[in-house]
């Protein structure tokens, strides 16, 4: 054991420890250890000046155009996590290891969103996307961040190009791309490789060093923890961007749906009938105003009938709640998944929906969930509510040895109480849902004590009926005000199942005043009295006290004035939550205030009482920018005192009596001794009468303008001192006004209650909110599916019309066909995705829109549709189908739109022909252009041309044939031209929009649209009509025969004998050496073969000879072109010389004639 050696310590080298250490050790020697700036300064300048170059560069890109984000700091709505990749990449394998890391549960069958609590202040919405192009659209709309799986082993698929290319048209959110199935490729060399392909293939399509996070293999169903760790780290504490589009338009995922229709209704109209559904989610984007149209993607524009904002499901947790630096780990276990059913609770307005699969005995479950835990403890329950409270015991006072056993006597209610529980309602002074909450709480706390047996009955009822909303944020307090009189005075109450079962005080069987039966225990009934016997009894009974006489009376009315000189009156409420008409909220509040504080107290006995005048009717003040004048309060400024006092205050007034505290300049003293003389004649004034009224707003002036006098020094002395530090650049002053806006709309709505900030400026984004539709389709509830997102778009006013829509689009690289005019396409644009017929168009000069059959290639062009109105600059997308089946890529087109209800016409070019029937010299009439002559009327002066190039013009109809006009050509034209007249005929887009209603179908990827007539031929098996003039026919040309050139006797023996015709007649005979026929001897043909041979071999010799002659004058002209070049370069030389000892010489004389000045001293 002597023998055993150990490890040497080895400090660490880096890290925090390290860091931690060196700053200990080294205070004070920074210099000595630090950054060397001289070491390291660049040698050259222009190095430096790169060097700061590409600094500013850098810095200049990294900013971005400032945006307010409309996200709430405090309660920010969760962060939409897009899983998106082709089928059987690992999707859900993914989900389920975040979830599983973020909260240590396992979901087996995930289905529509998933949220969780990722860190105290932020929480995550998972969502998987389908391999669906319409789930793809409405994913690449919402998400703020797209975890884009790709298949290591087989590469990049068209779908998820197809997904790339619908994020940019909208609104690129942040993507990071997740390799999986690595496990698969076995060699190491070959997977570095394919890592190195693809993250080069990726960073193409994305950015230059965009994240890609590689996924090695799956262990036990799940991806390995370290790198699902090192995953969800990166996605905690990423920022997002807000998008333009999203930041203008209020939107929610929703993740429950639920069907509110009537069953009967259902039932007579056999399933067909429009239904009433709620969508719960949380609210993005922007503050929705209640009022306001939605768009579902794939159903189509529905109206919202209410809003409501109801608890968060998936709660952050609260700063009391978590001190520590770290997520505790309860927090940890919140999950929100109401279609993929965890734990088997759902939560609505006012009920509670706990979901038991199949039977259950309370010891069969290991690890119950959140809503089997409560039917478990419903079970354990032994007693009823109504058992507890028979049992429950009230003594008098503490020091009481036997308790109150309290047995309920013959009562009555008053008659009104159901109305005034109506009346509650109507006044929305309480919610349900509060006093469902409150009834319960005290119901389980067992009501031990006497105000609490009471405190079952309603809230007290303030308002009257007239509409005047809330008057103070609600106080929750219970009462009896409800009750009648005599019940209060009673203090017993009965329970009963319904209101029918509760006595009225119309009943026969009313035995009068209540009697309150009191049994201590061990003894006989004491029948005790009730408070009607002590009040009337009261007067002559001596023993009693005067103060206790009538003390519910008393403690009443004293209530009732204090409420009344604190109640105020929320014009919020009375302005947008009310009913009443402004002359009931402006002239008679007042009455209304005093009827209703008279309501409660008015007893069954006292019925007839003598009501209370109300006060005159004021005259009603409308809404106006002046103050309405009292001539009374003007009588006060005929006092001469009261105008003397103020007169040294204005420029016309005299300065010899200056203001105390303040100079003769209006300006606050600033010495010392000057502010005891200002407090000195301050102190004297006090003993005066009327003149130290005045006292406070002088010395209230004479602050503000020190105030301001410091305000103003501040800024000048840093404008003076460091007139750079003073000055911020653009993109730090935008951000700050951004902040400092932000902060006065917080401020603002600081005070305001929940209920009328949702009034005045929409429900907030980050709020958790129960949305109802109304006239749904039936086929969006029977073919409901939960694994499609469901995304509720709130619409701008702008985008519910309708009209014509011009947009600029270019057809995709990628796609293969080119896009006509005419033919449908479906546009995703904004929230919609519609199918509409665009006619594609270019600018012509500026002059006029020119219509195109075809789109051009490689090039943007203009594009008019009917459709929805959307803001300019909106990006959208378009595809001709959005089927799987369809082959190849299937975004066909980009852009964006320009302009709406765009009044420039689009015109396509007419060309009308004719043919001449008579020529006169440059005048001809033409036929078979127009049928009418009113047509002709129309186009006369207008330009025509033959095929030839000869213009003219269109004159006059003629009247005979019909159509025909007389036109006139620069030159004469021949019966066998062709004229046209080149003509622009406007054309407009046809009003079709039909939009993609997916979600309606229950095979949500087969739907169709309008299909091409070629289409539908094809599928139902038809050939195409042919047209016999549509064919196409051998062309048969006959030859074009010309006249002989004739030329008159008389011109011709004018002519000189050079220009005269030297035509000659053709011979019809044959002439003598025609003939005759020769015959050589064969002496003759052996001469005539000699002769030929020679005169071959001499043509020969002469081409060969000039062909050798044009070397030779080849190379010559070589030569002395090269010799040319050397003289011109020497030339050249000369010249400069020349012109450089020219200019010397001109520069001296010009220096010689200013006087020598600017010369430079001669050596010697």
């Amino acid at each position: 054991m002597d023998s055993q050696t150990h490890k040497a310590h080895r400090p660490a080298q880096s890290g925090a420890k390290a860091e931690k250490k060196k700053a200990s050790k080294g205070k004070g020697k920074e210099k000595q250890h630090g950054f060397n700036e001289k070491a390291f300064a660049p040698k050259s300048g222009r190095r430096a000046d790169r060097q700061g170059r590409r600094t500013a560069e850098r810095d200049q890109t990294r900013l971005h155009v400032p945006l307010v984000d409309r996200t709430p700091d405090d309660q920010p709505p969760p962060v939409i996590v897009a899983v998106v990749g082709p089928p059987g990449v690992g999707k859900t394998t993914l989900m389920k290891s975040l979830i599983r890391r973020y909260t240590k549960q396992t979901l087996n069958h995930i289905q529509g969103p998933v949220t969780v609590v990722s860190g105290k202040k932020k929480r995550i919405t998972f969502i998987e996307c389908n391999n669906d192009l319409n789930s793809m659209i409405d994913v690449g709309k919402i998400a703020d961040l797209v975890l884009l799986m790709i298949d290591a082993s087989y590469g990049f698929e068209m779908e998820t190009f197809e997904f790339l290319n619908i994020l940019q048209s909208h609104g690129f959110p942040k993507v990071i791309g997740v390799l999986t199935h690595l496990d698969l490729i076995k060699k190491a060399a070959t997977l570095k490789d394919t890592k190195k392909t693809l993250k080069k293939r990726f960073w193409t399509e994305i950015y230059q060093g965009a994240k890609l996070f590689y996924l090695s293999g799956i262990l036990n169903g799940r991806y390995p923890d370290a790198e699902i760790l090192n995953l969800s780290r990166f996605i905690s504490v990423m920022k997002f961007r807000p998008l333009v589009f999203r930041n203008t338009h209020p939107y929610m995922l929703a993740d429950r749906f639920e069907d509110l229709t009537s069953r009967e209704e259902v039932r007579q109209s056999k399933g067909k009938c429009d239904r009433t559904v709620t969508v719960y989610g949380y609210l993005r984007g922007t503050n929705y105003r209640l009022g306001t149209k939605v768009h579902v993607p794939g159903v189509g524009d529905l109206a919202v009938k209410s809003v409501q904002i109801l608890g968060d499901p998936c709660p952050l947790p609260d700063a009391e709640s978590e001190k520590r630096r770290k997520l505790s780990e309860k927090k940890k276990l919140l999950i929100h998944a109401p279609m993929s059913d965890v734990g088997g609770v759902i939560y609505d307005k006012d009920a509670v929906y706990i979901n038991v699969p199949g039977n259950f005995t309370k010891g069969g479950i290991e690890n119950p969930g959140e809503g089997e835990q409560m039917v478990l403890d419903l079970q354990d329950v032994r007693s009823t509510l109504e058992d507890q409270m028979t049992k429950s015991q009230i003594r008098l006072f503490g020091s009481s040895s036997q308790p109150l056993s309290v047995e309920a006597g013959p009562s009555t209610l008053r008659s009104q109480g159901d109305s005034d529980g109506e009346n509650d309602e109507d006044e929305g002074y309480g919610d349900d849902d509060e006093e469902d909450d409150e009834d319960d709480s005290e119901d389980e706390a067992g009501l031990d004590s006497d105000d609490e047996a009471f405190s079952d009955f309603g809230e007290e009822d303030e308002m009257d009926a007239s509409d005047r909303g809330r008057s103070a944020p609600r106080n929750v307090q219970r009462s009896m005000w409800s009750l009648s009189s005599q019940d209060r005075k009673r203090g017993d109450v009965e329970y009963a199942d319904s209101d029918s079962d509760l006595g009225g005080e119309d009943d026969d069987d009313d035995p009068g005043p209540s009697r309150r039966f009191v049994r201590f225990d061990g003894d006989e009934e004491v029948d005790v009295q009730s408070d009607d016997d002590v009040e009337e009894d009261g007067p002559d009974d001596q023993d009693v006290p005067r103060w206790k006489v009538n003390l519910t009376g008393k403690a009443q009315a004293a209530f009732e004035d204090t409420t009344r000189s604190r109640r105020r009156r929320d014009w919020v409420k009375l302005i947008y939550n009310s009913t009443a008409p402004p002359e009931t909220i402006l002239g008679n509040g007042g009455a209304a205030e005093m009827s209703s504080s008279q309501g409660p107290s008015m007893d069954d006995d006292d019925f007839f009482t003598v009501a209370k005048h109300a006060p005159a009717k004021t005259e009603e003040v409308l809404d106006q920018t002046k103050e309405p004048v009292d001539p009374e309060e003007l009588k006060e400024w005929e006092n001469e005192e009261l105008l003397d006092s103020i007169r040294n205050l204005f420029i016309t007034g005299s300065s010899s009596q200056p203001t105390e505290g303040v100079d003769e300049y209006g300006e606050p003293y600033e010495d010392e001794e000057g502010q005891e003389e200002a407090s000195g004649s301050g102190g004297e004034d006090e003993d005066e009468g009327d003149e130290g009224g005045d006292k406070p707003s002088i010395s209230k002036d004479a602050a503000a303008l020190a105030a301001k006098k410091a305000e103003l020094k501040r800024k000048f002395d840093e404008q003076y001192d460091e007139p750079d530090s003073a000055k911020a650049d653009f993109y730090t002053e935008t951000k700050e006004a951004m902040a400092r806006q932000q902060q006065l709309n917080r401020a603002e709505f600081e005070g305001v209650d929940p209920e009328a900030r949702a009034l005045i400026e929409g429900y907030r984004p980050g709020s958790y909110i129960r949305m109802e539709l109304t006239n749904v389709p039936a086929e969006m509830v029977e073919n409901f599916d939960p694994s499609y997102p469901i995304v509720v778009g709130g619409l701008l006013p702008a985008e519910e019309r309708f009209g014509y829509v011009q947009v600029r689009i270019k057809r995709h690289r990628w796609f293969p066909k080119t896009l006509k005019t005419n033919d449908p396409l479906i546009f995703s644009l904004g929230w919609r995705r519609f199918q509409t017929v665009p006619i594609y168009s270019l600018d012509d000069h500026s002059i006029r829109m020119r219509m195109l059959k075809y789109t051009p290639e490689h090039m943007h062009c203009y594009a008019t549709f009917y459709g929805p109105a959307a803001l300019p600059n909106t990006g959208f997308c378009a595809f001709n189908a959005l089927g799987r089946d369809t082959p190849g890529f299937r975004v066909s087109a980009t852009g964006v739109v320009l302009d709406i209800d765009r009044s420039t016409r689009i015109v396509k070019k007419l060309k009308l022909t004719g043919v001449p029937f008579k020529i006169f010299k440059n005048t001809a009439f033409i036929k078979d252009m127009f049928s009418t002559a009113l047509e002709v009327a129309k186009f006369e002066g207008a330009n025509i041309r033959t095929v030839s190039g000869i213009r003219g013009q269109v004159k006059k109809a003629l009247p005979k044939p019909d159509g025909a006009f007389r036109a006139a050509f620069e030159d004469k034209i021949l019966m066998s031209d062709i004229v046209f007249l080149r003509a622009w005929y406007s054309i407009q887009p046809r009003k079709f929009y039909n939009p993609v209603t997916s979600l309606l179908l229950s095979d949500k990827e087969r739907w169709e649209g309008m299909r091409l007539t070629g289409q539908v031929r094809r599928e139902q098996g038809l050939k195409t009509p042919t047209d016999v003039n549509s064919i196409y026919k051998p062309v048969e040309r006959p030859g074009r025969r010309f006249n002989p050139l004739r030329v008159p006797k008389k011109l011709q023996a004018a002519l000189p004998y050079a220009s005269k015709p030297k035509i000659m007649k053709p011979q019809h005979r044959q002439t003598y050496m025609q003939k005759r026929a020769v015959v050589l001897e064969p002496e003759e043909k052996k001469a005539l073969a000699l002769l030929q041979q020679v005169r071959a071999l001499r043509k020969d010799q002469v081409a060969r000879r000039r062909e050798k002659q044009g070397e030779r004058r080849a190379a010559h002209r070589k030569k002395v072109e090269k010799e040319e070049a050397k003289k011109s370069e020497k030339d050249k030389e000369k010249r400069k010389e020349y012109m450089r000892a020219a200019g010397m010489k001109s520069k001296r004389e010009a220096d010689a004639s200013e006087g020598g000045r600017g010369n430079k001293r001669r050596r010697t």
